[in-house]
């Protein structure tokens, strides 16, 4: 598939910002911690001029400064790990820390108190960083480098990692980004009650977003993260883009001493229990062998230093090779009813379905292979005992078939997706005196994807006559609740994206104030291939015989455009110590997100005022919405340590958390006409053809519109908690954290029907962006459906949030939490169509959010078991993860399209809904929910709660040490351990064959909580 996209340099785009940044731009991103606190006397008084003085010990990198007149100092952009830290003043005893861990994204605050002495009587204390947050407000997680590197993670997917942290919860079965995909895992998370869209994924300070629909352009290599931190309430004015959740992920780098791995992790379905729904008899009584899953990852890294003290590298390589059987259990035509057919097209699409092999299904597996080759490079160099410069690239090529994904349900089916990920990060840290310090940050990342049919069929060789004449693919041929083949409908597609980033941060202490001041500058570049060879929806299997379609769409010509979407933001941050033991925070910061431009001008949009469409950059009309520029976000918070021991601190914050809207919210105007023309038609007769469709694709048009008055969407966050240090390793949090949304994405029909005789807009109307009727044709088009993106709706998440972090000490380490939560909206995803019922009362939506969970419980913890002696009984360590968490809420559709043109129609009840929770009957009685016929349901949204979720995780490790140098590590992991499976949602279309019946796991085989699996790894270390 040829494409054209526009001509873009990375490294052009980057030279371009990095001399911005040297005439002086101000701008921001965070990948380092931070070192503060204050230094007294024995008395309390405030020591002056004490020289503080930091030593990474894996790098030798060094850092000093000294304290104010308050007796306060800070010491920023250190990179994570482990310091040496001294503290002295002539008159007093030194003091010495021979280990002090700095975690990525965080702000240690220790006070030290000095005694009186002699300079060279040095004390030696054992110390590390407080287990309760007393310097900021923001509420957050990390998750270290032990926790990431050993616990038992199912595929070993970076962001699964997320769903440990307080607030978070297990994606639903409808998830769309966070909905795991095969082999590459999910690509976001829920987390404090907002959208999967909204959280800003960043690696060494610069984003790794891929803003169509903000997910994370690749998952990194576990092998390379160091380790990450989660903001998931109230953060900084630093943090601007996103309102769910900022992760801050920090790279591996190489030390004075070189060290490696190489590995192999095995997975095979001849270890693992079958699927529930993967049964060993048929119908038949024949046998049914497993499902077939093989997994292979494999790869190394290497890391060391190029000079001693001054110059680093590190290295790695991963690859991934998985093939798994999808298994198949499709109702399709037999014999005698292929027999009767006499529509030529439909004789022909049969020759591509296999007849039944058990009772009236065909059972069998179609093939998911997924290829990963991960690579990345890490370098770092000391300029000065002020300058560190630290970069970063990484490359990542995969291959994946999806068989089923996009409903398909027979072999040969489906698509294959190629593509090509990248991200480039150079930091720039430097610091001018000891309380004034810079942090640069600057890069781009880059995805290339292609979606291509697995079977690139011409529809005009089946007399498929919907105005597509070349080897694209077949139209999706949809037949509720069984047959589903051709397409994928949307495909094929792709796209070039690439986002350039520059940010920076100045920080000064000053006195009792902390000043961090800065912003961020950001362009993204959308190119986009978009053809869409269309569906037929048939009401049964015997409509489909006869030639008898309810529903067609399809889009005639290509959709292709090339998006831009710029961005930027200004902040300034103070943290005033008001007290010793009371900490204000203030912040503000401002974003301008443009409105998305097209380089040609290739956007329609719909004028209800006119009923015409008029394109941008005539017709008066200058951009498809008015520009946000009021993006004004204050912070304000404040840390108290009631008692002025250290050992509590209370908290609370208040925060405005602006959303950069995704460009796929206007990728579909370049496929309104002159371009391309949307058809979408339902026919309450089935009247629909293969034949005749193209006569509809002749006379209607269903474009998209976006509302010119579309908001940005912002989150008001806030929260009330305490902490409390138990031990000097165990630390409590209970805390209300609570949000609302506002102006939030949603779709809905500007042209449903309903109950009345013509829709609001029958007919297009000519226009200097349309001139209609376009010949053969003699009048305009009729309208079918008019997708509009608005953002009109709001929501609300309140929670009690408990969590326990105790850190490694006794070989133990173990982190817990609790969430009872409610989060409420009026439709939970941002990227998708119209779910809403009734696009003129949206109101009559407002329901439990998709992904509200009420109760949820999470632990994760590992244990190094005390046992000496010899090698076969030294280096056992235990490791898990469990997971419980109470169901999604569903909602009950029927299978009526004509209505509101979209299955959005819910069904009346007529009595109290009674839940049975079994896999055959998921409602006790399903019978009280009936069709409303020609008028909206009764039944509110998600107003059934689904399966809950319940998994275990466990490890054994083995450590062997080979000599003092090197180390053998074997693993055996249990994903499912218990074997229990989480069901998927029940059949939810109302008189459908799967109605009220649950047919899948909430994940397929080979993600977590399917079924139990086995995985052994042998890792060598050195």
């Amino acid at each position: 598939m040829a494409r054209s996209e526009r001509r873009f340099s990375p490294v052009g785009v980057l030279l371009g910002i990095f001399l911005l940044l040297i005439a002086g731009t101000t701008a921001r991103g965070q990948s380092t911690a931070a070192f503060q606190g204050t230094v007294l006397d024995a008395q309390g008084g405030a020591v002056a001029g004490a020289k503080v003085t930091v030593k990474n010990l894996g790098t030798g990198l060094e850092r000093s400064t000294e304290t104010d007149g308050t007796g306060n100092f800070s010491i920023p952009a250190l990179p994570s790990g482990n310091y040496r830290v001294e503290i002295a003043k002539t008159g007093f005893r030194a003091i010495l820390i021979s280990s002090y861990t700095l975690e990525v994204g965080t702000t240690a605050a220790q006070n030290f108190s000095l005694e009186v002495g002699q300079l060279s009587q040095t004390v030696e204390v054992s110390s590390q960083a407080p287990v309760i947050e007393s310097s900021t407000m923001t509420v957050g997680k990390v998750i270290d480098q032990k926790t990431v590197q050993e616990i038992p993670l199912n595929g070993r997917h970076f962001v699964d990692l997320g769903l440990l942290i307080p607030g978070s919860v297990t994606p639903p079965q409808s998830g769309f980004l966070t909905a795991p995909l095969r082999g590459q895992g999910s690509f976001a998370f829920n987390t404090a009650g907002n959208r999967e869209d909204t959280v800003n994924f960043m690696i060494n300070g610069v984003n790794l977003n891929d803003m169509v629909q903000n997910q994370i352009t690749f998952q990194p290599s576990i092998n390379t993260v160091s380790e990450f931190k989660v903001d998931n309430s109230t953060y900084s004015a630093e943090y601007g883009r996103n309102s769910g959740a900022i992760v801050n992920i920090a790279t591996r780098s190489g030390t004075n001493q070189f060290h490696g791995e190489a590995f192999e992790f095995l997975r095979n379905n001849a270890m693992d229990a079958r699927n529930f729904f993967n049964f060993s008899t048929l119908s038949s009584g024949a046998f049914n062998p497993q499902a077939p899953f093989k997994r292979n990852q494999f790869g190394g890294a290497i890391g060391g230093p190029i000079v001693r003290n001054k110059t680093f590298f590190f290295a790695s390589y991963e690859g991934l090779r998985q093939r798994q059987g999808i298994t198949i259990n499709t109702p399709v035509p037999d014999a005698a009813a292929r027999a009767g057919v006499t529509d030529p097209t439909v004789q022909k699409l049969l020759t591509t379905i296999p007849l039944p092999n058990v009772g009236g299904n065909f059972v069998g597996a179609a093939t998911a292979p997924v290829n990963i080759d991960h690579g990345t490079i890490d370098l770092s160099y000391e300029l000065t005992r002020a300058t560190r410069v630290h970069g970063y690239y990484a490359l990542q090529e995969d291959l994946r078939q999806e068989p089923t994904l996009q409903g398909d349900n027979l072999p040969g089916w489906g698509d294959t997706r190629q593509s090509r990920r990248q991200i480039m990060t150079l930091n720039f840290d430097h610091t001018f005196g000891p309380t004034l310090a810079n942090e640069a940050r600057l890069g781009y990342n880059r995805i290339h994807i292609t979606f291509t049919p697995n079977q690139l069929l011409n529809p005009a060789d089946f007399g498929i006559n919907n105005g597509i004449n070349a080897p694209i693919g077949l139209p999706q041929i949809i037949v509720s609740g069984g047959l589903d083949i051709g397409g994928p409908a949307g495909f094929p597609q792709g796209r070039g994206d690439t986002t350039a980033v520059l940010s920076d941060t100045l920080n000064w202490l000053k006195g009792r104030n902390s000043f961090a001041f800065g912003g961020e500058i950001r362009r993204f570049y959308n190119d986009n291939v978009s053809e869409n060879i269309g569906s037929f929806t048939f009401a049964s299997l015997t409509n489909f015989l006869n030639d008898q379609a309810q529903r067609f769409n399809v889009t005639i010509g290509s959709g292709n455009d090339k998006i831009l979407e710029a961005a930027w933001g200004l902040f300034a941050q103070d943290n005033f110590k008001l007290k010793p033991n009371l900490t204000l925070e203030f912040g503000l910061r401002y974003d301008w997100n443009s409105t998305p431009s097209e380089s040609q001008n290739r956007f329609t949009v719909f004028d209800t005022a006119t009923s015409s469409l008029a394109r941008v950059g005539s017709s008066g009309l200058s951009q498809i919405f008015h520009t946000n520029n009021k993006n004004v976000q204050p912070r304000v918070g404040f840390v108290w340590d009631p008692f002025k021991t250290g050992k509590t601190s209370l908290r609370g914050g208040y925060a405005v958390l602006t959303d950069q809207p995704v460009t796929n919210a206007v990728t579909g105007l370049s496929g309104n006409p002159p371009f391309a023309l949307p058809v979408t038609v339902n026919s309450a007769t089935n009247s629909i053809t293969f034949a005749n469709a193209n006569t509809f694709a002749a006379s209607s048009a269903a474009p998209s519109t976006i509302n010119h008055s579309f908001d940005n969407p912002y989150v008001q966050s806030w929260n009330l908690n305490v902490q409390r240090a138990v031990t000097p390793t165990l630390g409590i949090t209970v805390g209300y954290f609570g949000s609302k949304g506002t102006h939030l994405r949603i779709s809905r029909n500007l042209n449903q029907k309903g109950a009345a005789a013509a829709p609001p807009f029958p007919t297009l109307n000519s226009s200097s962006a349309f001139p209609c009727p376009v010949p053969p044709a003699t009048a305009c088009p009729t309208i079918g459906n008019i997708t509009d993106v608005d953002s009109p709706v709001n929501s609300t998440y309140n929670a009690l949030w408990i969590s326990a972090d105790k850190r490694l000490s006794h070989n133990f380490q173990l982190n817990a939490s609790y969430t009872y939560s409610h989060s409420i909206d009026y439709n939970s995803l941002s990227s998708q169509g119209v779910v809403v019922q009734d696009s003129f009362n949206i109101v009559n939506d407002r329901g439990s959010s998709d992904f509200d969970v009420r109760h949820r419980f999470v632990v994760n913890g590992l244990y190094d078991l005390p046992l000496k002696g010899h090698r076969l009984t030294e280096g056992w360590e235990l490791g898990t993860i469990v997971q419980a968490q109470t169901g999604n809420p569903l909602t009950f559709l029927t299978a009526n399209t004509a209505f509101t043109g979209n299955r959005t129609q819910r069904p009346n009840v007529t009595a109290p809904i009674q839940v049975a929770g079994t896999v055959n009957q998921w409602l006790a009685n399903p019978s009280a929910l009936v069709s409303p016929g020609n008028s909206f349901g009764n039944l509110g949204r998600n107003a059934v709660i689904g399966p809950s979720f319940v998994n275990a995780d466990f490890s054994i490790i083995k450590n062997t040490n080979i000599t003092e140098r090197y180390r053998l590590q074997f693993r055996t992991e249990f994903f499912d351990v218990l074997n229990h499976p989480n069901f998927g949602n029940p059949g939810l279309i109302l008189g459908t064959g799967t109605f009220n019946v649950i047919t899948s796991t909430r994940f397929p085989t080979g993600d977590f909580g399917s079924a139990r699996q086995l995985q052994f790894a042998l890792k060598f270390l050195f």
